[in-house]
């Protein structure tokens, strides 16, 4: 630790450069290593096996096209991450290479929910063997392995060490929602690669909503012609995603959501709508009442010929109908629909969407499909093969008890803006699965996260997935006992960096967009001030204003990260200091200065701000987060000297703390809860 004259001088960045680089404390069972998700099975060895020149790959036993792409693939990031030139294609024979893999068959013509994804990874100081039964046993062994590189003064090395290792869940999704806003082919391909790095398997792929029908069907083109405002993917496209996904490991199930969440496909054949009339692609944001007719026997020869077109698409065994959220104002009105309720025996709108939905499987069982839906589908006279996606208090132990298969994905919404450690402690098998039997345990096959659409595009979406979607990754991957959340974030911090190695442009979208809010002046100060902020929960956006699906994402809210670092890191310092640890006087110093350099930020953002219309209001904002550092080098000042704050300062201060609490500009003060905690602490 630098003395206090030292500290003094640092300039700005520097101290808030000092903070970001703070090392997370604590220890997983992965010795040190920067491994996401952590292996089923470790043990070290000695010694480590150096990566150079000479390096080659083996493929052994039965080599086929997609392996063979594979490790060009493995030797490319290899060499980029390395900067030494490796050999362009793997070697067929052992004689010499460094690096063997070994497998014993050529894997499924269509991936499934079956496929065993489990690896053996020996590594020794001379040479380094990896084997799998299946080639996406080989994909996950192989970004084990490029995980493992590290650098030190003299080498690129890898630790000696043994990996046994398979998924403790056999689903682990991430669902990318296009339909409210449409994202490219080249942001759906680099979310695959980074869902492959960290061994996600399933894409699965929002396609129809209100607001969009995003794919070509040439069965139906008003479809795609009149529900997409022209921004769909072709079906080439489609086949080269899917292509691409299956080339590392990932299987792409479809959504199309019906019979609500449709005004999309009206748009087009209104003919299918609960309700007569005209009808356009939905601008807003939430629960809209068109919805399709299922007394309408036309409904389902379309949905028939759409089906089968589509299953063409999708090689997948699993098509997801959605069927959350039905809105049932359409068929409460409609005359025809209460008759085929009475004719049919349904006795409320739940049996009508059941009725429904065993129409759809029939569709989807000719098809050679099985039915995943949102939780709302769960009906006892649906057969149990389906499986149930839960997204709703309590809905997940309901379904695995009445015999049905399902995925978590509630406390997995990435768009709710929870930090990574929120999404880490929720297990599909935590305390609300506790009291299931072991069957009913079996029939949780894993979970997905979800990336809505509402407030992302093509420029913030992956800021919004990553890294935090890897916290889940590994809580669905490594084994329950893997749950040291300081050691998380320690190898998030590392798999992010090689996230953005390997393509995806979070970061580099985040800096540019930051220097567009600052205009023609210095971004350093926004930069600053945007790690000590964090957007709000969804619901608080949603509250604040009237969005559109045209409304730009170009305020600060739509910059700023999920989660942030700086306020997570400063947290911990002041929990130091409070607690009263051995280096709690250090603490006190990094504390000083870091209030200090952001109070003192305040008067450089105002200058900013006075030259970009998009900052105007976060003027006030600014001024809060300098008027809080100020009461909180106070409250330090009064801790360290051990003085009794005066009554006029108690007042204040406790008002400060209940005016910094609400969002200004949609944006709350992620330092707020640590400066809060040091203000309480003088004043006791």
């Amino acid at each position: 630790m630098n003395t206090p004259g030292r500290r003094s001088f640092l300039p700005a960045a520097a101290l808030w450069l000092s903070l970001l680089q703070l090392p997370a404390c604590g220890m997983s069972g992965v010795s040190g290593l920067h491994l996401l998700p952590v292996p089923s099975e470790l043990t070290m060895g000695a010694g480590k096996f150096v990566i150079n020149e000479n390096f080659r790959v083996a493929l052994k036993d039965r080599n086929t096209p997609e392996l063979e792409a594979a490790a060009v693939r493995f030797l490319s990031r290899l060499q980029k991450r390395t900067g030494i030139p490796m050999a362009s294609a793997p070697v067929g024979t052992s004689e010499n290479a460094a690096f063997e893999i070994l497998y014993k068959c050529t894997g499924e013509p269509v991936q499934s929910v079956r496929t065993d994804e489990s690896y053996k990874l020996e590594i020794s100081k001379n040479r380094a063997c990896l084997s799998a039964s299946t080639p996406v046993g080989v994909f996950r062994g192989m970004e084990t392995f490029l995980q493992l590189v590290d650098v030190d003064a003299g080498s690129f090395s890898i630790p000696a060490l043994k990996i046994a290792d398979l998924p403790r869940f056999e689903w682990r999704g991430l669902l990318i929602d296009v339909s409210r806003h449409f994202e490219p082919v080249d942001m759906i391909k680099r979310n695959l690669d980074a869902m492959a790095a960290v061994k996600m398997n399933v894409l699965h792929w929002h396609l129809s909503d209100d607001q969009g029908f995003r794919i070509e069907s040439k069965v139906f083109p008003k479809l795609h012609e009149l529900g997409s405002d022209g921004k769909y993917y072709s079906q080439d496209e489609v086949r080269d995603i899917v292509e691409y996904a299956r080339n590392r490991g990932i299987r792409i199930v479809p959504e199309f959501d019906l019979p609500g969440h449709s005004t999309s496909w009206l748009v087009g054949y209104p003919e299918l709508a609960a309700a007569a009339g005209s009808y356009e692609i939905e601008r807003r944001w939430g629960v809209f009442e068109p919805c399709m007719d299922p007394s309408n026997e036309g409904l389902y020869e379309f949905l028939d010929a759409f089906v089968g077109e589509m299953a063409d698409l999708f090689p997948d065994e699993y098509f997801h109908i959605g069927g959350d959220e039905v809105k049932a104002t359409q068929w409460n009105a409609s005359e025809s629909i209460r008759a085929f309720k009475k004719r049919q025996g349904l006795s409320d709108n739940h049996e009508l969407q059941a009725y429904f939905n065993r129409r759809m499987l029939e569709i989807l069982t000719k098809h050679g499909k099985k039915m995943i839906g949102w939780d709302e589908i769960l009906h006892p006279k649906l057969p149990k093969n389906i499986i149930v996606q839960s997204w709703r208090q309590d809905s997940l132990s309901r379904t695995v008890r009445q015999g049905y298969n399902a995925i978590l994905s509630r406390g997995y919404y990435l768009d709710h803006m929870r930090p990574a450690a929120f999404h880490y402690s929720v297990d599909p098998l935590g305390d609300a699965a506790a009291e299931l039997t072991e069957s009913e345990r079996k029939r949780i096959l894993g979970g997905e996260a979800c990336m809505w659409g509402e407030f992302v595009n093509p420029e913030n979406i992956e800021s919004r997935i990553w890294p935090r979607a890897a916290a889940i990754a590994e809580r669905l991957w490594s084994p329950a006992s893997v749950n040291d959340v300081p050691d998380l974030y320690r190898r998030l911090e590392r798999i992010d960096r090689e996230l953005t190695g390997l393509g995806l442009r979070h970061h580099a979208l985040y800096r540019e967009r930051m220097q567009r809010l600052a205009g023609n002046m210095d971004a350093l100060p926004l930069l600053v001030f945007a790690d000590l902020i964090k957007p709000p929960v969804l619901s608080i956006r949603k509250e604040a204003r009237t969005y559109y699906s045209d409304t730009p994402l170009n305020r600060l809210v739509d910059v700023i990260r999920p989660e942030s670092e700086v306020g997570r890191k400063f947290a911990l310092l002041v929990d130091r200091r409070l607690a009263s640890q051995p280096d709690a006087e250090a603490a006190s110093m990094e504390i000083r200065d870091l209030l200090t350099q952001w109070s003192a930020n305040n008067p450089r953002l105002q200058d900013v701000i006075e030259q970009s219309n998009l900052l105007n209001e976060i003027r006030p904002l600014s001024e809060t987060v300098a008027e809080l550092c100020r009461y909180g080098l106070d409250a330090l000042n009064f801790l360290d000297s051990r003085r009794k704050p005066p009554q006029s300062w108690r007042e204040k201060s406790v008002a400060l703390l209940d005016r910094a609490d609400k969002p200004l500009a949609e944006i709350y003060i992620a330092i707020l809860p640590s400066i809060r905690n040091l203000i309480e602490a003088a004043l006791q």
